[in-house]
């Protein structure tokens, strides 16, 4: 997070643009040496809020071209405005993806080394289960996963109905017939992704098409990109409309996500770019979670399970992407969902 001495440079270097270490100091009204300042200033560039010009003496600092994807912010503060109260990108982002996202990372070196480290710790647990164990250890993700990324869709199933349900196809009382096929589509898609881990690789446009159908059969929702305008509850952004420009979208994204060399920011990015596009009619955020972890299982990363997110936060980050491109908060949700999988389950 950014303190309160950060935030001031970051204000001072939005208001008046490009400036030197020394007009930092001198007009940014902090309360520090200029040793400080050039520290704080250079943590800022490390973490990818600012960017520099020139060398040496001739230095400069303005906002990073990333500043806007990864400036953290507050979600509750963010939310305390109601939806026509708030300032937003209304319109999709055609440079988003190919000019920002594509010749960014995401993600500093400390968060990628944390992830690294946790990676490690998968792998040597792994390394020590059996084939079987393995997989028992797999479903219980799954049924996890499944029950959770329905949850957010607004299925009422609890986790004990849902365990039981995949388990032993015993359906809850009470409950719609919609709910329990997508719980058992949720479940067929990642025991599709476990016997298939290179699907996926690299993404493609149908092949994901397919994980889509296969996690909205039976729901009568329509297959493959949409031909019709949709909507989105809670917010004012509107997704692209054009069938030709959502399918230029889609295929871009891939395209951008299979050239980025760490599977954490392909996973990261399939998450957030397709639930951004909406390509579907229905259905794309769940299509997004099983994605991104095909993307990690195909290079024997552990999956996510999403368990301990809470529904209304994920919700929450994913509007603020739309209206802002800020990746902030569900960066976060990642970061402690990866690190919530490793320590539970294998």
């Amino acid at each position: 997070m950014i303190d309160s001495r950060e935030q001031k440079i970051i204000d001072f270097i939005k208001k008046i643009g490009t400036c030197s270490s020394k007009e930092v100091h001198e007009k940014a009204n902090i309360s520090a040496s200029y040793a400080t300042v050039k520290r704080v200033l250079a943590k800022l560039v490390f973490e990818k809020y600012l960017a520099t010009v020139g060398k040496g003496k001739g230095t400069k600092y303005t906002l990073s071209p990333t500043f806007e994807l990864l400036e953290p912010v507050q979600l509750d503060k963010y939310f305390e405005k109601e939806i026509d109260e708030r300032e937003i990108k209304e319109e999709y982002n055609f440079s988003l993806i190919n000019k920002v996202i594509a010749n960014h990372s995401v993600f500093t070196k400390n968060e990628l080394a944390k992830l690294s480290a946790l990676q490690e710790k998968f792998q040597k647990n792994i390394s020590q289960l059996s084939e079987a164990a393995y997989k028992k250890e797999f479903e219980r993700l799954a049924i996890d996963l499944s029950w959770k990324s329905s949850q957010i869709e607004g299925n009422t199933y609890s986790l004990l109905e849902t365990e039981r349900l995949l388990k032993e196809r015993e359906t809850a009382a009470g409950k719609t017939k919609e709910e329990a096929v997508m719980l058992l589509n949720h479940k067929d898609a990642l025991d599709f992704i476990l016997q298939n881990p290179d699907y996926l690789h690299p993404l493609s446009v149908s092949k994901i098409e397919d994980i889509h159908y296969m996690l909205t059969k039976e729901l009568s929702i329509e297959r493959n990109i949409r031909k019709r305008r949709i909507g989105i509850s809670g917010t004012n952004y509107r997704p692209l409309d054009n069938e030709f420009q959502l399918s230029e979208a889609f295929k871009s994204a891939c395209q951008v996500i299979n050239a980025k060399e760490n599977v954490f920011e392909k996973a990261l990015l399939a998450l957030v770019l397709i639930s951004y596009i909406q390509p579907f009619m229905d259905g794309n955020k769940r299509t997004a979670r099983i994605v991104a972890n095909a993307v990690l299982m195909s290079k024997n990363h552990c999956p996510l399970s999403f368990r301990t997110v809470d529904s209304i936060d994920y919700k929450k980050a994913m509007l603020l992407f739309y209206e802002q491109n800020n990746i902030s908060s569900f960066k976060e949700i990642f970061l402690q969902q990866f690190e919530f999988s490793v320590n539970t389950y294998f």
